[in-house]
């Protein structure tokens, strides 16, 4: 199993309105890979309301993105930065692409640059790699249903690794992309160790 390259990496967190192919992110961060410093953080402010059962979960309203960019508003930020670094490493890589785009979808852009948006997010899954599929794949156990490794939550996988994150608010976007930092962190050192 191969460490997860940190150099000139990028990693990228949102927090949502939901899970379906309706919702949209209304937090996004980046942090570099390897020293955590936070490249872009922003709240952004959603066509539709942020459900209650969304905001239990991050602690997000409707309330406190009144005023904040819209999606449209912070997409050629994001572009920028997504096209500069070496790699971008995602917790549940499919979620946050698929939020990614749905949220331009939703925000009126005309469908040419919806379809502009769509391609260049395609072209950067070839850097783009999936740190909770890497994870489950280290951590070793089986999902017997799909006969393939079985995913772990962010949190758990920190706690199975010994990781203090008490510092840290889950379910935040700029908090949690700081949690797979030390979660890779502490399971590249052991590959290295048992690569040794």
């Amino acid at each position: 199993m191969k460490k997860l390259n940190t150099q000139n990496a990028i990693i990228l967190d949102t927090e949502t309105t939901g899970l379906d192919r309706f919702a949209e992110v209304i937090e996004v961060s980046l942090i570099c890979a390897y020293s955590g410093n936070v490249l872009f953080n922003s709240l952004i402010d959603p066509v539709k309301p942020i459900p209650s059962d969304a905001s239990a979960i991050h602690g997000i309203t409707s309330q406190d993105v009144i005023g904040k960019p819209t999606f449209s508003e912070v997409k050629q930020t994001l572009e920028s930065l997504l096209s500069s670094c070496d790699s971008l490493l995602i917790y549940n890589e499919a979620f946050d692409l698929r939020l990614l785009f749905q949220s331009f979808k939703y925000s009126g852009a005309s469908s040419d640059a919806v379809e502009s948006y769509r391609l260049f997010l395609q072209s950067i899954g070839s850097k783009t790699h999936c740190v909770m599929h890497w994870y489950a794949e280290f951590y070793g156990e089986i999902n017997e249903n799909h006969d393939d490794f079985k995913w772990q939550s962010l949190s758990n996988a920190c706690v199975q690794q010994g990781i203090d994150n008490s510092d840290l608010k889950a379910h935040r976007a700029t908090a949690d992309c700081e949690m797979t930092r030390r979660l890779i962190d502490v399971v590249n050192a052991k590959i290295e160790v048992s690569e040794a």
